[in-house]
């Protein structure tokens, strides 16, 4: 992979994840996820949306004077009412974005010149009021490629830190990543490009992994992936694949994903789906008796992440349909309970019937319940047998003494 490591994480689950549909954060939560970003040695954060109002000026000005160790760059459109916003913020730096496909311009009634003709007078505005910007352009994969490359190289030309590639609608597959990316590549900028994807296909952690492949070394992200629509690519997925799958160190703290994916998860009122790669209630459990089986003696037969690298701890098995008498064999051995081959086989078949019928996996409390009742049948079995046996052998006393 062509990166030079380790590549550069903008998180911006304040603005482009709040932006979500029904998602706000409070000044409290602003704080908490920040901390916790900082933890994970984040670089750079954009905070949010100036041109919203005072209560966002306030907010920015707030988590500014927090003193994290981040970066903190705020976002607005290409308009110097909103540049001028940004500069009442005390963040470090500040992003515009300039709409660059033709469908958005025309839904804004404006065209290509108008874009050159406004980044002029941006770029001499933040430059007055910001130590650094960084000039966005959405909708580029919707862009016309001569056009985009040559708006990338003006950007560049007129002093912009970093130039961001935004997949505003998501269209984009790995391949066609590539293939955008290897276009803009044909000029040597001196500044890097950012990418930011949206995850409409699916695929946004992997079209992130594919312009890195290209070159690009910058990529936004936000928590949980949360962001518009289906969102946008995730922290912790970036993260990891690049660590597991490409073998990329990020200088991400890892080990705070788990809580961090659970706050932003209660604090935006988006739960994460039981099977959400990295940071999923499920996502490192297992049931199949075939796994548990050789899980059993070496967890990275079939499980790849290592819980305690995500601030998690290995979780027990599920219980159910397709659970084996190795997993219950270990369970009863975790609780320092005997069980004989007998009544292993017995009460998997159990757990086995119940799991279908109520079509859901068996807890390890429901397991004892099943256990303890059928020992105290086998008891009442065995004591009843006693009393049949005790009472043929009176009734045959009595008859022989009879005689």
């Amino acid at each position: 992979m062509k990166l030079h490591p380790p590549p550069v994480l903008i998180d911006t689950t304040l603005r482009d994840g709040e932006q979500a549909p029904g998602v706000v954060f409070s000044l409290a939560d602003k704080m908490t996820i920040c901390g916790m970003l900082d933890e994970a040695g984040i670089q750079e954060v954009e905070l949010g949306t100036p041109a919203m109002g005072a209560r966002e000026v306030n907010d920015l000005n707030a988590l500014n004077r927090a003193g994290f160790g981040f970066i903190t760059t705020a976002w607005c459109r290409a308009l110097p009412a909103d540049i001028i916003a940004a500069s009442k913020t005390g963040c470090h730096g500040v992003h515009f974005s300039f709409p660059v496909s033709d469908i958005l311009l025309e839904s804004i009634g404006k065209h290509r010149d108008w874009i050159v003709e406004q980044l002029e007078t941006l770029v001499e505005l933040a430059s007055d009021l910001f130590p650094f910007f960084t000039v966005g352009a959405q909708d580029a994969s919707r862009a016309n490629p001569d056009f985009l490359r040559a708006f990338t190289q003006y950007a560049a030309l007129c002093g912009a830190s970093r130039v961001r590639i935004a997949d505003t609608v998501g269209l984009l597959t790995p391949n066609t990543t590539a293939r955008l990316f290897r276009n803009l590549m044909q000029v040597d900028y001196t500044i890097p490009l950012e990418f930011h994807a949206h995850n409409d296909l699916g695929v946004a952690a992997g079209n992130v992994l594919a312009a890195a492949n290209t070159g690009v070394n910058c990529f936004s992200v936000t928590v949980n992936g949360l962001g518009e629509r289906a969102g946008n690519a995730a922290l912790e997925e970036v993260v990891m694949a690049f660590e597991y799958g490409e073998k990329i160190n990020t200088g991400i703290s890892t080990k705070v994903f788990s809580k961090l994916s659970r706050f932003v998860a209660e604090a935006s009122n988006r739960p994460l789906h039981a099977a959400k790669p990295i940071t999923g209630e499920m996502a490192l459990a297992h049931e199949s008796g075939m796994h548990t089986n050789s899980i059993i003696k070496n967890r990275s037969t079939y499980q790849l992440l290592n819980a305690a690298d995500i601030g998690r701890n290995d979780m027990p098995f599920v219980f159910g349909k397709h659970s084996g008498r190795e997993s219950i064999r270990h369970f009863f051995n975790s609780i320092n309970t005997e069980i004989s081959e007998m009544d292993c086989s017995i009460l998997l078949d159990q757990i086995k019937w119940q799991s279908e019928n109520l079509k859901r996996a068996i807890s390890e409390s429901e397991i004892l319940e099943l256990y303890n009742q059928m020992q105290s049948e086998k008891d009442l079995l065995q004591s009843n047998t006693a009393l049949v046996m005790q009472t043929s052998l009176s009734k045959i006393e009595n008859e022989w003494l009879g005689h």
